[in-house]
């Protein structure tokens, strides 16, 4: 049985788990549907609420904004594709028993002159109500979801739909001003001359700036469909190892030379060489002028990528507070201890017994060390002979939020140590540039101290002994606890405290309970 006691000092500023409270169990099975002026999407949250998987995602290319500013109405047969988009996910949605479903429109459908007549036609043929909100709410939703991502977010939030441009403000864990704007690539079609449109948007910049706290952000956030498939053609000109979106990074000077690459590539190409749809590559071109504009008049030193958006600002919106301020990665490492490890619990028993090691590392990577003691059993059921790799390919490509590709690795590369000794032929090489030689060793060293500590995986804190490490006497010391404890030491046990020390540069020393 678990010892409870060690609850509060083990959990420490995490809180005890919250992911199968009543909170979170109040927002499984959540649906959000996200009418917009380029597509329509239906997506179904479920499991750790505070960072959820995708049980359910489909998004439909309607076009319902395309023409909107010429003729004030939305896209007849954008309009007929929506309403089918819409019958489609009203009847999965009942039949996924979603216990709470959001339908929000957004541009298109809050400027068109027909929009009313769209939102009657919608209720008529699905049930549903759509909750047509403007530009500041749209903005807060949106920085919402980036927040649901990135609890320690600070610097300014940019969303670009088909019909609007978004910025809202992420500091403190809160939305500060909020601002929409007429700058979606489908407006600016209509403009004829690089110029001309310069203009248009410099002076919309220029009138959203001014309900802003700030001139200069050292973080911009980007959020779209639009700004993600310009970060794909960015890794590609890169040659960037992760084709993961979430949290990528770019400076501003590759940012301003991949938005020079597609300013002179043919969207076709670009389309088939990112795996972009045609009708998103379409809209890019556009994209990339507004993008360019942004940069000049914002001033970011860093421009990150976030996979969430509005549908996720809307779940964050029905989250209490108490559900809010959790770490997503540790409740989200928990949640799949629970549901995949052999001894779930046995996680924060084996971080208990590992920390002595890290007594040196800030709060962040404590954090991540943590997380991988969560994770340390849940790819159990793997194969043996490629356990550590699909552990590290998991771990790289996990739908995770709070965590930078770089962690990403990190963890990735210490789930593959627990598994395995040598990472020489394993897919840690094609990401090793994301990872710097100080970080590689570390990680390697809480693999180690996992795949060690597992040889103790008797659910008994009591069993497990002590850890010290000595630096100036380059010593690794193991005590022993009487009777079980001592018992459970083996030749296995021995040879992998002999690695561990190894990985450490110290000499391994074991002490055995006086008799």
């Amino acid at each position: 049985m678990m010892d409870d006691a060690i609850d509060a000092e083990e959990f420490g500023p995490f809180g005890a788990p919250l992911f199968d409270g009543p909170e979170a169990r109040a927002l499984r099975r959540v649906g959000v549907i996200d009418v917009g002026s380029n597509s329509v999407r239906l997506v179904v949250f479920d499991g750790a609420a505070r960072s959820p998987a995708y049980f359910f995602n489909e998004k439909i290319l309607c076009g319902l904004g395309t023409g909107l500013a010429e003729t004030g109405k939305l896209h007849p047969e954008g309009r007929q594709r929506a309403l089918n988009a819409l019958k489609r996910f009203a009847i999965l949605a009942r039949g996924m028993e979603v216990n709470s479903l959001t339908a929000v429109a957004t541009a298109a459908v809050r400027e068109a002159e027909d929009g009313p007549a769209f939102e009657a036609e919608v209720t008529a043929a699905t049930g549903l109500s759509l909750w047509v909100i403007d530009g500041p709410q749209e903005a807060r939703l949106s920085a919402q979801g980036v927040l649901l991502g990135w609890p320690e977010a600070e610097g300014l939030m940019c969303d670009i739909g088909g019909s609007s441009m978004e910025l809202a403000e992420v500091s403190g864990g809160g939305v500060g001003a909020a601002v929409s704007g007429k700058l979606g690539p489908l407006k600016l079609q209509s403009i004829r001359g690089k110029a001309n449109r310069k203009t248009e948007i410099d002076a919309a910049l220029d009138d959203m700036a001014g309900s802003l706290a700030a001139t200069k952000y050292d973080r911009l956030y980007l959020v779209g469909g639009s700004w993600r498939a310009i970060a794909r053609v960015d890794m590609l000109r890169r040659a960037y190892p992760l084709h993961v979106l979430h949290e990528y990074t770019m400076t501003p000077r590759d940012l301003r030379a991949t938005l020079e690459h597609i300013a002179k590539a043919d969207p076709a190409v670009l389309s088939k060489q990112s795996n972009t749809s045609s009708a998103r590559m379409s809209l890019v071109p556009m994209a990339a002028e507004v993008l360019s504009r942004v940069l000049s008049r914002f001033g970011p030193k860093e421009i990150a990528i976030s996979s969430y958006g509005i549908r996720e600002g809307l779940l964050y919106e029905q989250m209490p507070e108490v559900l809010r301020a959790r770490d997503p990665l540790i409740e989200s490492c928990r949640a799949s201890e629970a549901a995949s490890a052999r001894l779930p619990g046995f996680g924060r028993i084996l971080y208990r017994f590992i920390e002595p090691l890290f007594s040196r590392v800030d709060a962040r990577r404590r954090r991540l060390i943590r997380a991988c003691c969560l994770l340390n059993d849940v790819s159990w059921r793997a194969h043996p002979d490629y356990r550590a790799e699909i552990c590290f390919d998991n771990a790289t490509r996990a739908n995770l939020g709070g965590l930078t590709h770089s962690e990403r690795v990190f963890l990735g590369l210490a789930l593959l140590h627990r598994y395995r000794n040598k990472r020489e032929g394993t897919p840690f090489a094609v990401l090793s540039p994301l990872l710097n030689q100080a970080d590689t060793q570390q990680a390697e060293v809480v693999g180690k101290a996992m795949r060690f500590g597992a040889m103790f995986s008797a659910q008994d804190p009591s069993l497990m002994g002590a850890l010290k490490l000595y630096p100036k006497r380059g010593e690794l010391e193991l005590t022993l606890p009487p009777g079980d404890g001592e018992a459970l030491w083996g030749e296995v046990a021995e040879a992998r405290f002999r690695s561990l020390a190894n990985s450490l540069g110290a000499a391994p020393k074991l002490k055995r309970p006086r008799r």
